[in-house]
């Protein structure tokens, strides 16, 4: 729950820094000199484009949620507690690319299961590759899609 909280704040956040934005922008359009109105349709463009990141953004960890509450009811969600942590907290490197390769290897035996592809997004999350996870987890959300 702490980290929805941590969410929804800078959601908050962001909804007023792209409030005050917009407003900048109108008043550029109200001056109405070319060069204002010009620079104010700009600026316009960027709190359109901050709304639709937040709004995917919110859509695409509400999906994961789904998932992962899914894969909690059939007891299926990953678990690293028993890994070996440094000091920092983070898994250890060894343990982390070995129980990677096990997510792999289960993967690898059927691609076409959404659970196991969410497992090696969680592998490759906890490994520290995150843009390969978010590949991966984009992938488990399409097949969890068409199992339904």
């Amino acid at each position: 729950m702490r980290a929805r909280n941590v969410a929804v704040l800078l959601t908050v956040a962001v909804g007023v820094y792209l409030v005050l934005l917009a407003g900048r922008a109108v008043a550029l359009i109200r001056d109405g000199s070319v060069p204002a109105v010009v620079l104010g349709l700009g600026v316009l463009v960027l709190p359109v484009l901050g709304v639709w990141l937040v709004a995917a953004t919110w859509r695409s960890g509400a999906r994961i949620q789904r998932l992962a509450r899914r894969l909690e009811d059939e007891g299926g969600l990953p678990d690293v507690s028993d890994l070996p942590r440094r000091p920092s907290g983070r898994v250890d490197r060894e343990a982390a690319d070995d129980w990677f390769a096990r997510r792999r290897a289960e993967l690898e035996a059927d691609p076409q299961d959404w659970r196991r592809w969410y497992r090696l997004a969680h592998a490759y999350d906890v490994a520290g590759d995150r843009r390969r996870a978010r590949a991966t987890m984009r992938r488990a959300i399409e097949l969890e899609a068409a199992d339904r």
